[in-house]
């Protein structure tokens, strides 16, 4: 066992044969015990490292970015990113690059937080600020494109690497582990990555987050954490707000916050779901504020008679008076007035019509109506939400909202644990031409700036 800090200390007084205030050559100080990292520079360790526990504490200034390599000879090896800020599509503090990578940070910019990186035999993790982000281990057979070819376990030197901006480490120790010691917290199985289409695209720097996760059904946060970790995909965790859904329901803005509060520190992005039609009256905006996004949709209509109707459930749908063609020109059209009025981020369980007109989802999802909501997402700025529970939009929809330029959004409203790994939305990618360009982030919000109309207080 050893404590590598001093390698790394002793490697910059033999290069700079002065104690106390080192300069590397192009320019990365150490001072105090405190590394300045300078964009283009890296320190490397001296060591061949195989099982190691990495502990330090780093600081970024805005739009900063650095890394950390390990198991490298300064090709081959993993690489954990330190970058902070908004969601804004680049990756953040605690990504293993392109394995594992993450869209929110659990840490800020202008602030110290601590890291850790530990690889135990084939299982590597990392956390920030006391918290896991990274469960990854790597297969017998793992998958890996040929630029990233290398990305693999063995041993190596660890280096700092200064990518922009003003970013600084300090009180960095790395010790090494015996060769037989096992992470105790990698309970779930390697994922078999030759048959898998999430690696592909982390591999491919394409955005792989569920943005609809629900906490029900036996889903705990915990087993969210768990499952996010081992697929590879970033959850965003979204409550139900306002009335009449299934499991749990925000009632008030109290409640708002308290949630907030439970799963603020979870590597989740946190979003939130209005429910009903009078969820923008229940809560004020500043606590809807907090959330990184809000979704709705129009599973919840005013009908014909202006009754409620929630019509996923079959027992409130009813067409007396009406034929399902007029039924469905109401959908449409309290689709738009949903999408108009609430200050939505995403349109969730989009073009969901009830169950026995579903067989016939094309010839009702004309396209003068599929304009009519492609119109008003275009006009607020709202991501469609290719959601795999249903399948839905159909990829015809899907391919008419990629050629309006409209953004996207993958989430899978789910019931229970098992929700799969977003199968239909990597076929979407795949059948519709989707990039990572196609994809929306919370810093695409414009809703902070939308006036809330309520139209439905009854």
């Amino acid at each position: 066992m050893k404590n590598s800090i001093l390698s790394l200390l002793a490697l910059m007084v033999m290069s700079c044969g002065t104690a106390g205030d080192w300069t590397s050559n192009d320019g990365s100080t150490v001072k105090n015990g405190e590394i300045a990292l300078v964009p283009g520079d890296s320190l490397t360790s001296a060591g061949e490292y195989k099982n190691f526990i990495m502990r330090g504490e780093a600081y970024t200034a805005d739009g900063a970015e650095a890394s950390i390599l390990f198991h490298t000879d300064g090709a081959s090896g993993y690489e954990v990113l330190l970058r902070n800020g908004a969601i804004d599509g680049t990756l953040k503090s605690g990504s293993l690059a392109s394995v594992r990578n993450l869209y929110r940070s659990l840490a800020a910019d202008s602030s110290w937080f601590a890291f850790q990186i530990a690889v135990r035999g084939k299982n590597i993790s990392v956390s920030i600020n006391g918290t896991d982000v990274v469960c990854y281990t790597e297969p017998e057979k793992s998958y890996r494109t040929a630029e990233y070819a290398n990305r693999l376990l063995g041993s190596g030197d660890v280096m700092l690497v200064g990518k922009k901006g003003d970013v600084k480490l300090r009180d960095i120790s790395i010790v090494e582990l015996a060769d037989d010691v096992r992470n105790e917290n990698d309970t779930l199985p390697a994922i078999d990555e030759q048959n898998d289409a999430i690696i592909r695209l982390q591999q491919r720097g394409f955005p792989v987050i569920d943005y609809h996760v629900h906490l029900k059904g036996g889903l705990t946060k915990e087993a969210a954490h768990a499952m996010s970790m081992n697929y590879g995909i970033n959850y965003g965790v979204a409550p139900n707000a306002g009335e009449g859904g299934v499991g749990r329901m925000l009632a008030d803005d109290k409640e708002v916050y308290e949630y907030y509060d439970e799963v603020k520190p979870l590597p989740f992005l946190c979003g939130v779901q209005g429910e009903g039609r009078r969820w923008t009256s229940t809560f004020s905006q500043e606590a809807l504020g907090i959330f990184d996004y809000l979704l709705t949709d129009a599973m919840t209509i005013r009908d014909h008679k202006d009754r409620n109707s929630r019509i996923y459930r079959t027992e409130e749908v009813h067409y007396d008076g009406v034929t399902k063609e007029q039924y469905m020109d109401r959908i449409v059209e309290q689709t738009v007035k949903i999408l108009t009025n609430e200050p939505a981020d995403i349109f969730a369980n989009p073009t969901y019509i009830p169950e026995d007109m579903n067989a016939d989802y094309d010839k009702y999802w004309t396209d003068e109506r599929v304009a009519q909501v492609l119109d008003v997402l275009g006009r607020y700025n709202i991501a469609l939400e290719i959601n795999p529970r249903y399948r839905i939009p159909s990829l015809k929809i899907i391919g008419m909202a990629k050629a309006r330029g409209l953004k996207f959004t993958f989430g899978t409203n789910n019931v229970d644990t098992d929700f799969g790994r977003l199968e239909y939305c990597v076929e979407a990618i795949e059948k519709c031409g989707i990039t990572a360009d196609d994809m929306w982030f919370p810093s695409m919000s414009i809703r902070r700036t939308r006036p809330v109309v309520i139209y439905n207080k009854d």
